[in-house]
């Protein structure tokens, strides 16, 4: 009887503890449905970098996540669509950034809230934006600026 008792135990002990290693995912990845969100929609000239699950941040807290990323055939540009904690008015004259945590971090969504007194309505385009930037295309223009310095 101790041998099947001890079974028992151990198969407990497993799967208290897998429940536990899905809770924390889900709160890792912001799976929680303990907060509503609201959606919002921007159109970005490049959005390298960016995918669905990407952060999106306002003052470097985590406030949503990208959840679709397209390219709009008629302009060219890559549209996006994200959650923002409904708890949070966004004002009208926001901008949203493509953002890099660093040199060899990955990007992020950034909310750059204006001061405007009327707020946006959930499932409303953002309309100031700004893609991200390639370091590649950086380093390149700054090779040939300071090559046409040097010359001049």
């Amino acid at each position: 009887m101790s041998g099947h008792t001890t079974e028992v135990v151990t198969g407990s002990v497993v799967l208290a503890a897998a429940v536990g290693f899905f809770l924390y995912a889900g709160q890792i990845v912001g799976l929680s449905g303990g907060s509503s969100a609201n959606s919002y929609t921007a159109s970005f000239r490049t959005a390298d970098g960016i995918s669905i699950g990407t952060d999106v941040r306002l003052g470097g807290v985590k406030v949503g996540t990208v959840t679709e990323i397209t390219l709009n055939p008629q302009t060219f540009r890559a549209d996006a669509d994200f959650t923002v904690l409904s708890d949070i008015a966004l004002p009208d004259d926001t901008s949203v950034i493509v953002s890099s945590e660093g040199l060899l971090g990955g990007n992020f969504v950034e909310l750059l809230p204006g001061g405007s007194p009327f707020n946006l309505e959930p499932g409303a385009e953002i309309e100031d934006t700004q893609g991200s930037v390639s370091l590649v295309q950086l380093l390149l223009k700054y090779v040939a600026g300071s090559g046409e310095d040097a010359t001049q």
